[in-house]
């Protein structure tokens, strides 16, 4: 199975291949993506994306994660969720979302199982 490309990202909106739905956050893996409903994990913008995050990415077996941290990056990634990763032996990179879309499509393509959370805001 192959990670589905985000088709389009503006503020607030996402869309993934192969789903109807709009996202404004959104967790992808190969094969999928759903919303990323921040109150299951009680997250805010700090201290930001916690490992519980990105456990359901994780468990598709990802070799790579990208973490898009908003439009104007408000959204912190701290060192323990990092370190969690890359614990797990996944590469992980962390970048402004218009940029870390390009690049979770860029490794989408090239066949890389690559999974992302990519918050569409602030």
């Amino acid at each position: 199975m192959s990670s589905p490309e985000i088709a389009s990202l503006s503020w607030g909106q996402m869309k993934v291949q192969g789903s109807a739905k709009t996202y404004k956050d959104c967790k992808v893996w190969p094969g999928g993506s759903r919303a990323w409903d921040w109150r299951e994990t009680g997250t805010e913008h700090s201290p930001g994306v916690q490992p519980a995050d990105v456990e359901e990415v994780v468990k598709k077996g990802v070799q790579t994660l990208v973490i898009g941290r908003g439009m104007s990056e408000a959204l912190k990634v701290p060192p323990s969720t990092v370190e969690y990763l890359e614990k797990q032996g996944i590469d992980v990179r962390v970048l402004q979302t218009e940029q870390a879309v390009k690049e979770y499509n860029a490794l989408a393509a090239q066949g890389i199982r690559v999974g992302g959370v990519f918050h569409s805001t602030c």
